[in-house]
């Protein structure tokens, strides 16, 4: 697995599955999008635990809650060509780095958002991952 993969503020592409494609009885993201690795937890057992975040161009959803990409993120994040973006933070896919079918081990980010914007999202993605509501398990 190359390690910069896992790094927190990695923007990989991954086929990411919305919460309601889950609810309808999908098991696989229609296409492969940029995410953001916001946490990435290493266990004793030696598996790295991942909550990754959608980032789109479109306008999130009524029932989304997203922030807006400033345009320096998008910049370091490798998206400035995508225009206007948003990385939702109602819901995350949750993987496994060492078991994962969806990550590709040997793909380069695109970029990596700032420290700072990271904490941010994992500051506003905690109570989610407390009560573990909007989670898409991935294994």
């Amino acid at each position: 697995m190359n390690p910069d993969l896992l790094r927190p503020g990695t923007i990989p592409t991954y086929p990411y599955l919305w919460l309601r494609e889950q609810k309808e009885g999908e098991t696989e993201g229609r296409k492969e999008r940029p995410v953001c690795m916001v946490i990435a937890l290493k266990t004793g057992s030696g598996t790295t635990h991942l909550m990754l975040l959608a980032i789109s161009s479109k306008p999130p959803i009524r029932e989304q809650d997203a922030i807006e990409i400033p345009e320096i993120e998008r910049r370091r994040g490798g998206l400035s060509e995508a225009g206007t973006s948003w990385i939702v933070i109602s819901e995350y896919n949750y993987d496994v780095a060492e078991q994962s079918f969806y990550l590709r081990p040997d793909q380069a980010p695109l970029g990596r958002f700032s420290r700072s914007f990271v904490a941010l999202l994992a500051a506003r993605l905690a109570p989610l991952l407390k009560s573990r509501t909007g989670r898409v398990g991935r294994l």
